[in-house]
């Protein structure tokens, strides 16, 4: 898809349209400094379409679905809204929402929007300036994987969400929910499939006995979070809720683990099919330093860790079939998400390494 200037603002009015959105801020808001707003794509997300909103009332963000192609279940916008809504009562640190939307009349979808938090997202470099030392890297490893620990404290009833999911059997039900959203976008992607069908199968034969009830980010790395920009290793947000529920903690472990690269990874089987990370840079500790901290923070025991890696694999790959499939289908904005099918086949050995041989 071309991406030239006029397509992004083509796409994003097509997406949310800047008098709609603005007309329902105001109504919602009670200020009509939103009525005469500014949207703009903020890159990188490659499932929900995220906008920065600029007003005279003030700076905000959108989320929405894609434009089309939506599988069942997923890119629900009321439980994005509703767990970060809950969530800002306790430690975890997320943007405070301002408004629901659930009538589609308004842009064509369901969106809410929250409060545009200042921060860095960093993918595979640190901004000019930032965490140059050992100990500040140190310092962000820690914060990342300490703001987990505090998610999978939170007693979901305490929050209001008792009910966001159905912990028994979660597990089980997360393989066949990535198995269907696989085969539902597999005819798009030809050449891919029996070797993903597998590793789905010896998951599906291998399940542990898991610790379920807390609340699951399940897609938690570095960048879906903020790093607050003036103190290295403060989360100023966690972002991205759209695949959280209430499940197994050691999946979020798991998910973390494959994204998070170590130095001389460049090779590995690993995190070949993963976006490249700053963690191969000095200073930033290893998976198995972070997993070590998890445990002892959380108490939980991680021997069943391999399983959780290859299932976190399996995710991944399902997850890049599906933005693959929609950007064949001309439904995100941007560049690059047709080509991501070429990650699939590293990821999927990984996580049979993972099953055979452990970590």
């Amino acid at each position: 898809m071309s991406t030239d200037t006029n397509d992004l603002v083509t796409l994003t009015e097509q997406a949310a349209p800047h008098e709609a959105v603005g007309r329902y801020l105001a109504e919602q808001l009670g200020d009509d400094g939103w009525r005469d707003c500014r949207l703009e794509l903020i890159s990188g997300g490659k499932s929900n379409l995220t906008f920065g909103v600029t007003a005279a009332a003030g700076q905000a963000v959108l989320r929405r679905p894609p434009l089309s192609n939506r599988l069942p279940t997923a890119h629900d916008m009321g439980r994005e809204h509703r767990v970060m809504t809950a969530l800002g009562r306790t430690a975890v640190p997320v943007p405070p929402t301002l408004a629901m939307c659930t009538d589609e009349d308004v842009i064509g979808a369901p969106f809410y929007v929250m409060d545009r938090v200042v921060g860095h997202i960093v993918r595979d470099t640190l901004p000019d300036g930032y965490a140059e030392s050992h100990e500040e890297r140190l310092a962000i490893a820690h914060g990342l994987i300490d703001v987990m620990a505090d998610l999978h404290a939170v007693v979901p009833a305490e929050v209001g969400l008792g009910d966001y999911g159905k912990p028994d059997g979660y597990l089980e039900r997360q393989i066949r929910r990535w198995t269907t959203q696989w085969q539902a976008t597999r005819d798009a992607l030809q050449g891919e499939g029996s070797d993903l069908d597998r590793l789905a199968e010896r998951l599906a034969a291998n399940v542990p006995a898991a610790p379920t009830g807390p609340i699951v980010h399940g897609d938690y790395r570095m960048d879906n979070v903020m790093l607050d920009p003036n103190t290295p290793g403060r989360i100023a947000a966690v972002l991205d809720w759209e695949l959280s529920t209430l499940g197994d903690p050691l999946a979020d472990l798991g998910m973390f683990y494959i994204y998070w690269q170590d130095a001389g990874d460049e090779t590995s089987e690993l995190t070949a099919g993963v976006l490249p990370t700053v963690t191969t840079l000095p200073g930033f500790p290893t998976r198995r330093e972070l997993l070590d901290r998890y445990a002892n923070s959380s108490g939980r025991d991680l021997s069943d860790m391999p399983w959780y890696v290859a299932f976190a694999c399996f995710k991944l790959a399902a997850i890049i079939a599906g933005v693959a499939a929609r950007g064949l289908a001309g439904a995100m904005i941007g560049d690059g998400f047709v080509e991501m099918a070429v990650r699939i086949a590293p990821l999927v050995n990984a996580g049979n390494t993972a099953l055979s041989d452990g970590l």
